[in-house]
């Protein structure tokens, strides 16, 4: 099938207890044990599994193209499920710009259990090769980045872990399955932050991790979401299952709206630099427009002017909301370093912004004022 019509019909089906075409909330904590004490219908308790948990899984692995998914209660969750299946000891190669809270989880969280970390520029691969250590076990790979939008060749760095027989786990949070998949470029795991675009409507927390192939490495991620308990909520699944379902149509509609006004950016005198991959001159741009199918929703700037002038643009802006987070349909812009905190190594007049779906003019003509 269509990407477009695995979206819509992947882990959904008419409901045959009534014939519903929407799919029921299982809010049920526990399930009825057989006469003979095994579960006829597979669920014991919501913890171990949930039918709303499960149609999200069979979901996002079909349109991933992967073989499982275990989802949990945030990004964040899936990102330490992923490192906590690995042994005090391991080595993890991570990139240095990079979602600020995974970055927290290994340097300030697993490092204490004997988990060991080298962050580098994943653009640079002759840095990546030189991280990798006889005791590396994954490779993480986040691209876009956040915030700076660096572009990852998935494939190169592949080939670079594969050959030392470590693991490529890629974030895929900011390009989605819609626009980009890492299994097809050699990825095993694929972490999203589902609060995102995949539920699309800022009104879901949750995350998920999705295997290539269902081996040790994974039933070790299962084991954390099962005994940790870490797992996404019966109706946070139904939420991001039902933002599934259009999650192709809405990325091509943040796409065409982030393109328009990173070229409104780029051309501006009162910026000095705008990161956005689907831009010409990007240095990444001939990797993403050779393993994305777009190039996304975010775009983020830096205002002439220094931080605080950064500060008085956003402070200014009517039409974007002043927020974090993203992949919704409204328009959201923050100033970065604001959010990241004292350790950030973001430059103090990043301003990152998710493009939402209304008019590409109306958030032009917010900027253009905003900027002054």
């Amino acid at each position: 099938m269509h990407k477009e019509t695995l979206a819509v019909h992947a882990g959904h089906g008419v409901d045959p207890a009534t014939g519903a075409v929407a799919p029921p909330i299982y809010l049920s904590t526990t399930f009825e044990r057989g006469t003979d004490g095994g579960y006829p219908t597979g669920y014991s308790y919501s913890r171990a599994g949930n039918p709303n948990r499960a149609q999200l899984e069979t979901a996002l692995a079909a349109i991933e193209g992967g073989a499982a998914t275990a989802a949990f209660g945030s990004g964040s969750a899936a990102t330490l499920a992923v490192l906590q299946s690995l042994a005090p000891g391991d080595h993890v190669v991570a990139p240095t710009d990079a979602y600020h809270g995974t970055t927290r989880i290994l340097r300030d969280l697993m490092s204490r259990w004997g988990l060991a970390a080298t962050f580098v520029d994943m653009t640079d691969l002759a840095a990546v090769e030189r991280a990798i250590e006889a005791r590396t076990r994954v490779v993480w790979i986040e691209t876009p980045s956040n915030p700076l939008l660096h572009v990852t060749d998935i494939a190169a760095v592949a080939a670079i872990a594969g050959a030392v027989g470590a693991r490529v786990v890629c974030d895929n949070t900011w390009a989605t399955p819609a626009l980009q998949q890492p299994f097809a470029h050699g990825a095993d795991l694929v972490v999203h932050s589902t609060t995102k675009y995949l539920g699309g409507h800022s009104d879901v927390l949750s995350g998920a991790v999705v295997a290539k192939a269902e081996d040790d490495f994974f039933a070790r991620v299962r084991e954390v979401q099962a005994v940790g308990g870490g797992v996404a909520a019966p109706f946070d699944s139904w939420l991001v299952a039902r933002g599934i379902r259009s999650l192709h149509w809405r990325m091509r509609g943040h796409v065409v709206n982030a393109a328009a006004v990173a070229a409104f950016l780029r051309d501006d005198q009162r910026v000095e630099a705008t990161y956005y991959p689907g831009l010409p001159d990007h240095p990444n741009h001939a990797v993403a427009a050779r393993q994305m199918s777009g190039f996304g929703g975010m775009i983020s700037f830096q205002p002439r002017g220094g931080s605080a002038n950064a500060l008085a643009v956003v402070g200014r802006a009517r039409l974007f909301i002043r927020a974090t987070s993203l992949g919704g349909t409204e328009s959201l812009i923050e100033h970065r370093a604001s959010v990241e905190g004292p350790q950030t190594r973001t430059p103090g007049n990043l301003i990152r912004m998710s493009i939402g779906l209304e008019h590409a003019d109306d958030l032009i003509a917010d900027l253009d004022q905003a900027l002054g």
